[in-house]
C-alpha cells in the first residue's frame, strides 16, 4: 500500500502542475536529481574497495503555488536510498517538504515539514549540496528539515539581522512517536552584501537522551565569482547514567571561478572527536571509532544553464583511536551529474 500511495501522490503532483495551473501562472513544477559514477579506491572497510558503479543520490520534484498575496504552500517529493553498499533495494520516495506559508511585511510563518534553521544558511552558501551535504548534516548531528512551526524575517528596519525560529517534533521527516520536541533559532548578521556571519543553537528532548544542546558558529565571505566560509561546531548529549558524549568539528571551504563556466572548490573538516554515528553516514560511511579529516576538492564544469559535471574526490584519513589502531584511509573518485528542470 505504501509503494501504491507514493505512486498516486507522484502522479497527482504531475497532472496538478501540468493541467491544474492558476489563470495567473501561480502554480509551479520544478525538480533537480543528482547522481555519480564512483570508484572507491581505498576504504577502511576492506570489503568496500574497488567497488564502483553508477548511482542516483537524490531526486527531487517540487510543487510550488502562490495562493494569495500572503499564503503560499509547496510539496516536495524526495527520492533516495540507502547509500549503504549492502542495501540493493530501488530508490524510495518520500515528503521532503509539506507546508503552508503566511507572509506579513518582512516576517514569514510556517507550518509542516520545513527546512530548520540547522543548515539554511550555511547550505545556500556552500552552494554543493549535490557533491556533499554540509558538515552538520554530514555527521548527523542536526536535520535538514523537521516537522513544526516555523518563523523567519529581518530583526532590522535595513535586514542586516535576520532570524530563523522553529519548534519541532525534533522527528526529521519522520513520524513523531515520543514525546520530546526541538526548539531551534539561528541568528545570521550581514554587515555588508559579502560578508555574512551566524549563530545558531538546539536543545532537544528526544527518546532515550536526557538533553541535547547543539551550537555551530558561521562567517563567510562572497561575491560573484568566489566564496569563503569557516565554521565551528559542538553538540554535547546528555543519557542518564552515562558520561556526556561530546561530537565537535572545525570546516572550511573555497571556491571560485577559474573561467567562464568552470569553478573549483575545496572544503576541509576537521572532527575533534570519534563520530559514533559514521558508520551510518550515507555514501561515504566514516570508522567510529577514530578522529578524522575529511577532504573534498573537485572542479566543476556548466556547459549550459541548469546542467553541471563535476569530477571530485572525498578522502579521509583517521587518527589512532583507543585502542591504539589507526584506520585505514578511504578515498572516493567521483564524477558527478547534476541538472534541473522545470
Amino acid at each position: 500500500m505504501g509503494r501504491t500511495a507514493y505512486v498516486l501522490m507522484i502522479t497527482v503532483l504531475c497532472m496538478t502542475s501540468l493541467f491544474s495551473q492558476d489563470s495567473d501562472g501561480k502554480g509551479t513544477f520544478s525538480g533537480y536529481m543528482f547522481g555519480d559514477y564512483y570508484y572507491i579506491l581505498k576504504n577502511h572497510d576492506s570489503d568496500l574497495k574497488d567497488q564502483r558503479g553508477f548511482w542516483f543520490r537524490r531526486i527531487y520534484l517540487t510543487y510550488d503555488n502562490e495562493m494569495s498575496d500572503r499564503f503560499s504552500t509547496r510539496l516536495r517529493l524526495e527520492m533516495s536510498n540507502e547509500g549503504d553498499f549492502t542495501t540493493g533495494l530501488a530508490m524510495f520516495p518520500f515528503v521532503k517538504d509539506a507546508y503552508l506559508k503566511y507572509r506579513i511585511e518582512k516576517h514569514a510563518f510556517l507550518f509542516g515539514i520545513s527546512q530548520t534553521p540547522a543548515l539554511s544558511t550555511t547550505e545556500k552558501i556552500w552552494g554543493y549540496r549535490h557533491i556533499e551535504k554540509v558538515p552538520l548534516d554530514l555527521y548527523r548531528m542536526a536535520s535538514s528539515r523537521d516537522f513544526g512551526l516555523a518563523a523567519n524575517g529581518d530583526i532590522d528596519r535595513e535586514g542586516a539581522f535576520k532570524y530563523h525560529l522553529m519548534f519541532s517534533n525534533g522527528s526529521g521527516n519522520k513520524q513523531e512517536i515520543d514525546k520530546g520536541k526541538s526548539v531551534l533559532l539561528s541568528v545570521a548578521w550581514s554587515p555588508s552584501e559579502e560578508l555574512v556571519f551566524e549563530g545558531f543553537g538546539e536543545y532537544a528532548d528526544a527518546e532515550g537522551i536526557e538533553d541535547a544542546y547543539t551550537w555551530r558558529l558561521f562567517g563567510s565571505y562572497v561575491t560573484e565569482s568566489f566564496r569563503l566560509g569557516a565554521e565551528y561546531a559542538s553538540q554535547t548529549l546528555k543519557v542518564t547514567g552515562e558520561p556526556d558524549a561530546k561530537r565537535r568539528f572545525l570546516s572550511a571551504f573555497v571556491s571560485g571561478a577559474v573561467m567562464e563556466q568552470v569553478d573549483l572548490f575545496l572544503r576541509i573538516d576537521r572532527m575533534l572527536d570519534p563520530n559514533p554515528e559514521g558508520s551510518k553516514i550515507a555514501f561515504i560511511p566514516f570508522d567510529p571509532t577514530a578522529k578524522s579529516t575529511f577532504i573534498l576538492a573537485g572542479v566543476e564544469w556548466n556547459p549550459v544553464k541548469d546542467v553541471f559535471i563535476t569530477p571530485n574526490f572525498q578522502f579521509v584519513t583517521y587518527d589512532q583511536n583507543s585502542d591504539g589502531i589507526t584506520p585505514n584511509d578511504d578515498l572516493y573518485g567521483r564524477v558527478t551529474f547534476y541538472w534541473k528542470f522545470k
